[in-house]
């Protein structure tokens, strides 16, 4: 599982074509289910991103996690990030869970991060999205789930 995590100001999706959610202050997280994700997969990169200490105190250093600062939290489906580069020009997605798994996966992972983080918003699974956010840094951290198993390193 890979997350893609961005310190924001703000956050808000459309899908397919209409308003659909939005959050103030915190963290946008780009969610890549891979064929071989488990559940423990959800709980490790879970557990991480509901404490990660990316925000400012008051001597400006990264020492705050979401939860600090009250913030809200946006997950966004994006299989793309499973994407096969390799070969070619055409990035192939094979390594990305099939749909049906994966929305389960991408689901289980926004209720057990809901009840970590003060805010929860995502996107909306099969559908056309565009998300506009204003990246505060920016700071921005790629997450694998294999790294923090131990199966390997960056």
């Amino acid at each position: 599982m890979i997350a893609v995590i961005q310190r924001i100001t703000s956050a808000s999706l459309t899908a397919d074509g209409e308003p659909y959610s939005g959050c103030g202050a915190g963290l946008l997280v780009l969610l890549g289910v891979s064929r071989s994700d488990e559940e423990e997969d959800i709980d490790l990169l879970v557990k991480k991103i509901s404490a990660l200490r990316i925000f400012t105190d008051s001597s400006d250093k990264m020492n705050l996690s979401v939860n600090d600062i009250g913030g809200e939290v946006m997950v966004v489906p994006n299989f793309t990030l499973l994407a096969s580069y390799k070969k070619g020009n055409r990035p192939d997605y094979m390594m990305s869970a099939p749909p049906e798994v994966a929305e389960r996966m991408f689901e289980l992972f926004c209720e057990k991060l809901s009840a970590l983080v003060p805010g929860l918003a995502k996107g909306k699974f099969r559908s056309d999205m565009k998300v506009s956010f204003k990246n505060d840094g920016p700071v921005t951290i790629c997450m694998d789930s294999r790294v923090l198993k131990g199966e390997r390193d960056i």
